[in-house]
């Protein structure tokens, strides 16, 4: 059973950003609010410019011990030295994963609304299942992950759960009591300076 104190924040890359500026923007967040982990998340799917953010940015969590996941490549893990995947597609590559990776990498599993789907990642060795998205969602079918969703699971389930997606002011005060982790990302980049933005967020589900 999930025994939730405070959640902590986990944060998402932008889909695409500068290597010559976006470092040093991490860099500040990461020092004005502690972050759980950071997730590398690119839009774009060619090799070398993956390879090259990921060497920048891991220079910036490795100094600050916040470990760095990166989405979907499973096989750049152990070629980049990073901490874990991603995975976007529920339960389905969890435990395969698993068996590549070996026990001391982090494996996440993102499984929308389905708490069935989660059930499973958890059972086939997932170290976090999220869910998502939370608040008021424009794209795709409008589904939400339901707050009942997050309730029973920290009440019955021991892997640790990750609330993400349309998340606002609403959400957060809501799911603060039942999530270990919100993750954000365009949450804070949207806005004029990141930093500040993580600060409120982080407040706000702690104050």
């Amino acid at each position: 059973m999930s025994d939730i104190e405070q959640p902590q924040l986990y944060l998402i890359t932008p889909p695409a950003f500068d290597l010559d500026v976006f470092p040093t923007l991490l860099a500040k967040v990461l020092d004005s609010v502690d972050m759980a982990c950071v997730r590398l998340a690119l839009a774009n799917q060619d090799e070398d410019d993956i390879c090259r953010a990921a060497d920048a940015l891991s220079g910036v969590t490795q100094a600050r011990d916040v470990a760095l996941v990166i989405d979907e490549h499973i096989l750049l893990v152990e070629k980049l030295g990073l901490d874990g995947v991603h995975l976007g597609d529920g339960a389905r590559r969890v435990a395969k994963t698993r068996k590549m990776l070996g026990g001391d990498a982090i494996i996440g599993a993102f499984c929308g609304t389905s708490r069935h789907d989660g059930m499973n990642a958890g059972e086939a060795g997932a170290d976090y299942v999220s869910f998502g998205p939370i608040g008021e969602n424009t794209l795709g079918d409008g589904a939400r992950a339901e707050h009942d969703l997050f309730q029973w699971w920290s009440e019955v389930i021991e892997v640790p759960i990750v609330a993400e997606g349309a998340i606002d002011d609403a959400a957060l005060q809501a799911f603060a009591p039942v999530t270990d982790f919100f993750a954000i990302g365009d949450e804070i980049w949207r806005a004029d300076a990141p930093a500040e933005e993580a600060k409120a967020i982080l407040a706000k589900v702690t104050g």
